[in-house]
């Protein structure tokens, strides 16, 4: 096929699925647009701060100037299934318990090495494809309840991005007793992060790299990343950390020990999740897989920073006592795991310790689940 044929082609169908898309929508917060002269739209559901245009969309693709309105995602979901909370990965966040996760389509960033690029690149890469469901906030909580799920997420894409639909979703499942979480790349401003933090407990965030260029190669910017962990800390959210360790990307030794010390300086009690990369998307020719070694050198890093809760991840049964929690005051080993699997859970109702009594921080309590750290898509 010629070549001006495929680009028309490829014009057509991000016309169609905009189209599509645009009929799934709703008007943006108001806390999250601040309006300018002409139609123009400056929208705070990301880092990025798009001045958007009427008639065009922002970085994310997805939220968009129709006529001076600022639409944004709602009322559908692009991917749906009943996971572990500990693939997400919360460690600290009712153990064994299952989540209902949900993601919609777009992203903010085009990482190239992205495990969810159907749903997250569908507005940039023709081979993305995930068709859009169309489903109410009651339905999903009803899936969830039915489920067994304690967690509802939001995941698979950015959340930040369609915060709109996402807090629709958990006002109905705080109503109804569930957890509330985000697993996110962390590129977010004060305006999002107060407009979701009374219906968001706990929050993951993927901290890439600690190199500015190799962020800006993924479409972000290292200092908005930090700016927000330290943002959701100041506000009370619970806070994992997580780290795809990529070999000859993110994985030097200087920027890692920054990073250490970065996150102890913010909280040293706040879960660090260094976890192993497998070629994938873009970056499957020329990157190594990350071995349970180059996890470990990592978690040393940690070690003398000051970190007290590390989880080295995505290599079951390779890396000894660091998939399990210990207890950062006497050490007695609280959850064992294999993988996504608990094996045992001791850490009390409350958070406590059974042998020293002392507070283990995250969220805990009645964890349940079906215990077996299989994913369940939803049909």
């Amino acid at each position: 096929m010629p070549a001006s044929l495929e680009i028309l082609e490829e014009k057509e169908r991000l016309k169609s699925l905009k189209d599509m898309l645009h009929r799934y929508s709703a008007p943006a917060a108001e806390a999250l647009i601040e309006r300018r002269e002409n139609g123009d739209i400056q929208c705070f559901a990301c880092g990025h701060r798009c001045l958007i245009k009427p008639g065009r969309d922002g970085v994310c693709r997805v939220r968009f100037n129709d006529n001076g309105t600022l639409l944004v995602p709602h009322g559908y979901v692009g991917c749906l299934a009943c996971d572990p909370i500990e693939k997400k990965p919360f460690f600290h966040v009712l153990p064994g318990s299952d989540a209902l996760t949900f993601g919609m389509l777009g992203c903010d960033f085009h990482c190239g090495y992205c495990q969810n690029w159907v749903t997250s690149q569908m507005l940039r890469d023709a081979d993305a494809v995930a068709a859009p469901r169309v489903t109410t906030p009651k339905q999903l909580v009803d899936i969830a309840i039915e489920q067994g799920a304690p967690v509802i997420a939001s995941s698979y894409n950015e959340p930040l991005i369609t915060s709109e639909w996402a807090v629709d979703v958990f006002k109905e499942g705080k109503a109804r007793g569930l957890k509330c979480a985000y697993i996110s790349n962390g590129n977010g401003t004060p305006q999002v992060l107060d407009f979701i933090k009374p219906f968001v407990e706990a929050y993951k965030v993927d901290l890439k790299t600690f190199n500015p260029k190799n962020y800006r190669q993924l479409g972000g910017v290292l200092e908005n990343v930090t700016a927000t962990i330290k943002m959701l800390k100041e506000r009370g959210f619970w806070v994992e950390v997580v780290t795809l360790v990529v070999p000859g990307f993110s994985d030097d030794r200087d920027d890692l020990r920054r990073m250490a010390e970065f996150i102890a300086s913010v909280d040293p009690l706040m879960p660090w999740h260094m976890t192993a990369f497998h070629p994938d998307y873009k970056m499957t020719d020329g990157y190594r897989q990350t071995q349970a070694d180059d996890l470990m050198q990592v978690v040393e890093y940690g070690k003398a920073a000051g970190l007290k809760y590390m989880y080295p991840g995505n290599l079951p049964g390779q890396v000894g006592q660091w998939e399990n929690t210990r207890c950062h005051h006497c050490d007695a080993t609280l959850i064992r795991r294999w993988g996504f699997i608990v094996r045992e859970n001791r850490v009390s109702a409350e958070g406590t310790c059974p042998d020293c009594g002392g507070k283990i921080p995250g969220i805990f309590g009645k964890s349940s689940g079906h215990g077996d750290g299989r994913v369940r898509p939803i049909a």
